[in-house]
């Protein structure tokens, strides 16, 4: 399905001409550095440095948690490590609280960007700001409201210390995710106005920010919940620092404002977006199950020995993300301006690209992989078979991700859908049963295979389709 034309971008179209133009008329300035780019070729050459820079923020951001794995592992203990785990892995399943609405601002934006429409941008970025606002905001009232009577310990499956401790957790972890929802909407900005590289700086940097939180808690003495919440605030205080940037220097013209709020950009922006708050919401949700899983089959000491791997191969899935994502805008602005053959060579190339970024990296964490837990962590950890298995599942996310890109690029957003909701049903059923049968180690190889048999041939034909509806 492709989502319909803006009525709300069509109708204010002339008035941004009429601004720009008006502009043109009154003063003759160089161009700025956030100009619509040239058709081609330069957009290789753009996509080569932003995966570069992909590539160099990503690996400054994976060594900050090898840094605070055995530091926080060591301080926090295995069952309270296991319960924050447990606490992110909801947190990973309530990604969708803004809808969708970053995501097709994420789409909007780009052909707003082709025709140097700056009147009709501001008013989405403003009216995204806004809706997402009222959508974060009262749900962080609702947490802190109702969150004592959330039978916590039960829900985790926590014991002991852990179960005094997770009513906290909860809140400091739950509280950080949602305040950070609409703050984390400028990445989305930065991606469409292809300020990618800069973009991937700010997210190193959040990253970066808490190593020395972490390590000033740790040292100090302070209590385990405040080694948590200095991890999980840092996030939100790079993103504070990153909009007044943006907005304030970078790009002036798109500061959010109540009085460019719109409500057409705002429904505009909730019916698309809609769509991306569906698929993202089937996907987190069979995506983050595995820790939930494992704590109520084996217990919370498994979730350790399954967290631990799967959150470094979660950052190879990061830098699959940092490659890919930048091909949304860019397929964006391509099939705006008809480069269908600029599309096609792309997807086939970088599903090379993409695959290798995964292939290398997950390779030397399966042959090493035993040996440098066994030297790095206190505890025993570390499973051939399950590096394996989540090498695999990462592989096959990174080959098909180009897809996924032009089918979100276009507004085609169903076929992936139908494939989300086959896939999450079958692999929790599956890996209940893998978990009860094999033990941890089976929970990657299911998913892997019922992937495969269901979001796979949809990506396929959803990136098919794509392609037909901008031919006709």
């Amino acid at each position: 399905m492709r989502a319909p034309d803006s009525r709300f971008e069509r109708q204010e179209q002339p008035d941004a001409a009429a601004a720009e133009a008006g502009r043109v008329v009154q003063t003759v300035e160089p161009p700025a550095p956030d100009a619509p780019a040239p058709p081609t070729p330069r957009r290789g050459r753009r996509l080569l440095s932003w995966i570069a820079t992909a590539a160099l923020s990503r690996a400054v951001s994976a060594v900050v948690p090898l840094f605070l794995l055995p530091v926080t592992l060591s301080y926090l203990g295995t069952d309270l490590y296991g319960l924050w785990a447990a606490v992110l892995a909801v947190t990973g399943m309530v990604a969708f609280a803004d809808l969708g609405v970053g995501l097709g601002l994420m789409t909007r934006l780009a052909p707003c960007r082709v025709d140097g429409d700056w009147a009709t941008a501001r008013r989405y970025v403003s009216s995204a700001y806004a809706a997402v606002c009222g959508v974060a905001l009262p749900a962080c009232g609702l947490l802190w409201l109702v969150g004592g009577f959330v039978p916590w310990p039960a829900l985790f499956n926590a014991t002991g210390a852990a179960a005094d401790d997770a009513h906290l957790v909860a809140l400091v972890c739950l509280t950080a995710f949602l305040l950070n929802i609409p703050l984390s909407l400028v990445a989305r900005v930065q991606y469409a106005y292809q300020q990618v590289a800069v973009s991937n700086i700010w997210q190193a940097a959040a990253s970066a920010l808490s190593l020395p939180l972490a390590l000033g808690a740790v040292f100090a003495k302070l209590p385990p919940i405040a080694v948590i919440a200095s991890i999980a605030i840092s996030p939100l205080l790079v993103n504070i620092v990153n909009t007044v940037w943006t907005f304030g220097w970078r790009l002036p013209r798109l500061t959010p404002r109540l009085r460019f709020v719109d409500g057409r950009g705002i429904r505009d922006l909730f019916g698309l977006g809609g769509l991306f708050f569906l698929v993202t919401l089937v996907m987190v949700l069979a995506d983050n199950a595995d820790p939930l899983l494992i704590a109520h089959v084996l217990g919370l000491a498994s979730v350790t020995a399954y967290a631990v791997p799967a959150r470094l191969f979660t950052q190879l899935g990061a830098l699959v993300t940092l490659v890919n994502q930048p091909l949304w805008p860019m397929h964006g602005e391509a099939l705006a301006r008809g480069d269908l053959d600029w599309v096609r060579r792309t997807v086939r190339r970088m599903t090379v690209v993409s695959t290798l970024v995964a292939v290398v990296p997950s390779t030397l964490l399966v042959v090493f992989g035993e040996a440098f837990f066994a030297a790095w962590l206190p505890i025993p950890i570390g499973n051939r078979a399950l590096l394996l298995g989540l090498a695999c599942w990462w592989i096959v996310l990174a080959a098909i991700s180009p897809r996924f890109m032009v089918q979100n690029a276009a507004g085609v957003v169903r076929p992936q859908l139908w494939g989300y909701l086959l896939y999450l049903p079958l692999s929790v059923l599956g890996k209940l049963l893998g978990l009860h049968w094999l033990g941890v180690w089976a929970a990657p190889y299911i998913a892997v295979v019922i992937y495969s048999l269901t979001v796979v041939p949809a990506a396929i034909y959803g990136y098919r389709r794509a392609l037909t509806l901008r031919t006709t």
